[in-house]
C-alpha cells in the first residue's frame, strides 16, 4: 500500500556534503539542534516512513535560510525543516506563541493604548513577570507601539497620491503599521519623487512568517489566502505590489507556495522589495532620471554599515539596497560581514533561545562597535530590533536613509 506520508519538497536532490551544517549558526552555539542536514533531508527520509522519527529538537532551527543560500543542489532545506515541525511536532503552541505571532491581533489592541503598552512593557518587574510565566526573556526589549497606526495616515493622504501619474500598491506589514509607521512615510516620499502614487492593498494581513514559526500553519494560510487576493486585484489593475521587508517579501514569493502550499506563479514576480524596485525604476527606465532628485549637502562622509539580512540573502537581492545606497552623494558605505543578527523573528525573544541569539549576533555587534560607523543600515526590522538592542548604534532601513538625504 503507498504510505500516506509524501514529501512534496526535494530532498533527494541532498548530496551529503554538509555544507549547511558548516553555514548553519545555531549549529554553532547549540549543540541539542540537529543541525540542517539531519534535521532536514536526512530525518525527513525516516520520518516519511514513521512519523514518530521527528525529533522535537527541530524546534532550535531558526528558519534564517542560510542552509538553504549554502546549499549547491538548491535544497530548501530550511522549508523541509518547517513543514516537518507543522506536521509532526507534537508540541502544542503555547500562550507565548500566540501572542509573539498574531501581531495583527495584539497591534490593533495596542495602538490604541500606545503609550501605556509601551510604558509598561518597559518596566522590569513586567519583564521579569513575563520571563517567568510565559517565557519571553527578561532582557528582551519589545519594539514601542505608534498610537497612529501607518493605515490611518495613509488614507488621509490619499488624494493627494491619486495626482501621480504612475501607481503601486505598499505591502507595508505588521511593523510598519503598528510599530513604526515613519517608515512608511518615508517609502511614500521617495516613491513621489520618482512620480509614483502610493495605496494600500484592498486588504493586508500579516505576511505569516511568525505564524509558521510558531505553529499556526492554518492561520498563516488564511491570512495568505486574503493577500494573494488582494495582489491579484492589484497586479490586474497593472499596479506592482511593493515592500520595504525583506521578510515580508521572501515569505509571500516563496513560504507561501513551498510551506502553505499557496499558489502564487501567477503574482510572485509582481511582489517586489522596494530597494530592487527603484534600482531596476532607476536603471531599466528612460522616464526617472536620478539626477532630477536634489540631495541634502552633507560636510562630510556618513559613514554606513550595511548589515545584510538573512532572508534578504535568500532572495539574493541584497545588491539593490547597497548599490542604491552609493547612489546618495556623501555616504560611504561598508557592507559588514555576512553574520547572522541571531534574534530569527520571534526565536531571540523566547527565554530557552535568547542565550545562543546573543551568541550567534556576537560577531556581528563586535564588528559594528568596532568600525567607527555613524549608524547601521539594514532592510530587516527584527534585525533593527536586534541591533540596536546589543550596539551602541541606530539601525535604519535604506529607504529611511534615501528619504532623509533627499531635499523637501
Amino acid at each position: 500500500m503507498e504510505s500516506i506520508n509524501k514529501s512534496d519538497n526535494n530532498f533527494e536532490q541532498c548530496l551529503k556534503c554538509t555544507i549547511c551544517t558548516v553555514y548553519c549558526p545555531v549549529l554553532a552555539v547549540n549543540p541539542d539542534f540537529p543541525g540542517p542536514k539531519h534535521g532536514g533531508p536526512d530525518q525527513e527520509r525516516l520520518r516519511l516512513k514513521m512519523p514518530s522519527f521527528y525529533d522535537e529538537a527541530n524546534k532550535y532551527c531558526m528558519n534564517c535560510k542560510r542552509c538553504e543560500v549554502a546549499c549547491p543542489s538548491n535544497v530548501r532545506v530550511g522549508d523541509i525543516i518547517q513543514k516537518a515541525k507543522l506536521k509532526y511536532s507534537r508540541h502544542k503552541p503555547s500562550l507565548r506563541d500566540f501572542f509573539l505571532s498574531h501581531t495583527d491581533l495584539v497591534g490593533t489592541l495596542s495602538s490604541p493604548f500606545a503609550p501605556i503598552v509601551n510604558k509598561v512593557l518597559s518596566w522590569d518587574v513586567t519583564k521579569q513577570v513575563m520571563d517567568t510565566t510565559i517565557h519571553v526573556d527578561k532582557h528582551r526589549i519589545f519594539p514601542e507601539y505608534s498610537h497612529e497606526k501607518f493605515v490611518s495616515w495613509l488614507e488621509k493622504q490619499a488624494g493627494e497620491q491619486k495626482k501621480f501619474a504612475h501607481q503601486l500598491c505598499y505591502f507595508h506589514g505588521c511593523y510598519v503599521n503598528y510599530n513604526f509607521p515613519q517608515l512608511g512615510k518615508d517609502f511614500v516620499k521617495v516613491m513621489n519623487a520618482f512620480g509614483y502614487g502610493v495605496q494600500l492593498l484592498e486588504k493586508e494581513k500579516c505576511c505569516g512568517v511568525a505564524l509558521i514559526s510558531n505553529g499556526f500553519a492554518g492561520q498563516a494560510r488564511r491570512q495568505g489566502e486574503v493577500n494573494l487576493r488582494s495582489i491579484r486585484k492589484a497586479v490586474s489593475e497593472n499596479m506592482p505590489v511593493v515592500a520595504t521587508s525583506s521578510t515580508c517579501t521572501m515569505t509571500i514569493r516563496d513560504e507561501y507556495p513551498h510551506i502553505l502550499n499557496l499558489k502564487n506563479a501567477d503574482v510572485r514576480d509582481h511582489v517586489e522589495l522596494a530597494t530592487r524596485f527603484i534600482y531596476r525604476m532607476i536603471n531599466e527606465s528612460k522616464d526617472f532620471d536620478l539626477s532630477k532628485l536634489k540631495f541634502i549637502q552633507r560636510g562630510r562622509p556618513l559613514k554606513i554599515a550595511y548589515h545584510t539580512p538573512c532572508h534578504l540573502e535568500k532572495l539574493g537581492w541584497e545588491y539593490y539596497s547597497i548599490e542604491l545606497l552609493r547612489m546618495i552623494p556623501d555616504v560611504e558605505i561598508t557592507v559588514l560581514k555576512p553574520n547572522c543578527c541571531g534574534i530569527g523573528g520571534t526565536y531571540g525573544f523566547k527565554k530557552e533561545n535568547y542565550e545562543n541569539a546573543q551568541k550567534i549576533g556576537e560577531p556581528l555587534f563586535r564588528e559594528i562597535e568596532e568600525g567607527g560607523f555613524d549608524l547601521v543600515v539594514s532592510d530587516c526590522e527584527t534585525c533593527k530590533w536586534q541591533i540596536e538592542m546589543s550596539t551602541s548604534k541606530k539601525c535604519k532601513h535604506p529607504i529611511t536613509v534615501f528619504a532623509e538625504a533627499l531635499a523637501e
